[in-house]
């Protein structure tokens, strides 16, 4: 007997292609109220909107005025004040790096993990170097009473002219 399903029968149903990423379990994440409670921080809603779109999905490299404009998505008022105070409070918490570009405009990082970076000019964007690919060389004699706490190195990028 051969069996052959009547095709008319799936037309209607509710059938959806999965894409096999989604199969995989989400990797554990903080829960914002916890991150902010461990710092010491008030969970405020503003906080809370601001603490999950930052670390919610992974590392980020953000300005201010990014966060911004996705956090006005949310049913929470929060100001672009409240945005500059809130990732430089987290800067100064160590839970994101500040990475300046030019003397204008400061990136800050959920990656605080020792990096640098590539800076695509032409579409204003960071890429992670991890600091096992970088050589540096000699450094200047530190004056005393001070020691190195970090080394920011940012590769700048742009496309080649035309000609």
């Amino acid at each position: 007997m051969n069996f052959r399903p009547d095709s008319r029968r799936f037309d209607s149903a509710d059938i959806r292609p999965i894409e096999i990423n989604q199969l995989a379990p989400e990797p554990a994440r903080p829960c914002a109220v916890d991150l902010l409670q461990t710092v010491g921080l008030r969970p405020t809603a503003q906080r809370l909107v601001l603490t999950q779109l930052l670390f919610g999905s992974g590392d980020r490299h953000v300005t201010a005025e990014m966060l911004y404009e996705e956090a006005s998505g949310s049913s929470v008022q929060i100001s672009l004040a409240t945005v500059y105070n809130t990732l430089n409070h987290f800067a100064e918490l160590g839970l994101v790096r500040r990475v300046s570009v030019d003397g204008s405009k400061t990136y800050f990082d959920t990656n605080i993990s020792d990096h640098h970076h590539v800076y695509l000019e032409n579409r204003h964007e960071l890429i992670d170097i991890p600091a096992s690919l970088v050589q540096l060389g000699a450094l200047p004699e530190i004056p005393e009473g001070y020691e190195i706490s970090r080394i920011d190195l940012v590769v700048r990028l742009r496309r080649k002219g035309r000609g």
